[in-house]
């Protein structure tokens, strides 16, 4: 049985985030399902890195999950794995272009890769990291 992990962000702006997110990491919107009030996001897919992630405005009224927020955080990070260590600075780079905060630079670390920590500006952290190659 072949299990996919797919994590399932919820915003304040779906629409917005969407955006930030092909222009941060290139991602590839692939599905919109708008909300019946006309305002807010059910659902939708993009593609980053080869991976899917799932978002959706915040639905209270239905006992949804809540977006993070400045006095609760998000206690999750989404992990994107680059080919290798120019990736992680390019990618990075492009990411607080686009509105992230970056506030780990990227580095090469004790346990051998290039890894590098933002939070977007939706209240979700991202973790790029690329293998170092052996010398």
């Amino acid at each position: 049985m072949a299990l996919t992990i797919k994590p399932y962000l919820t915003v304040h702006g779906a629409d917005a985030a969407v955006a930030f997110y092909q222009k941060a990491f290139n991602a590839v919107a692939v599905g919109r399902v708008p909300a019946d009030d006309g305002k807010r996001v059910l659902h939708a897919t993009i593609h980053v890195n080869g991976g899917a992630v799932f978002l959706s405005d915040e639905f209270p009224e239905h006992s949804g999950t809540l977006a993070p927020t400045k006095e609760k955080p998000t206690s999750v990070a989404i992990s994107i794995a680059c080919d290798d260590a120019a990736a992680v600075d390019a990618t990075f780079r492009q990411a607080v272009a686009a509105g992230a905060n970056g506030w780990m630079e990227p580095a090469d670390l004790f346990w051998g890769e290039r890894f590098a920590m933002l939070d977007d500006p939706f209240g979700h952290r991202w973790m790029l990291s690329a293998p170092l190659k052996k010398a």
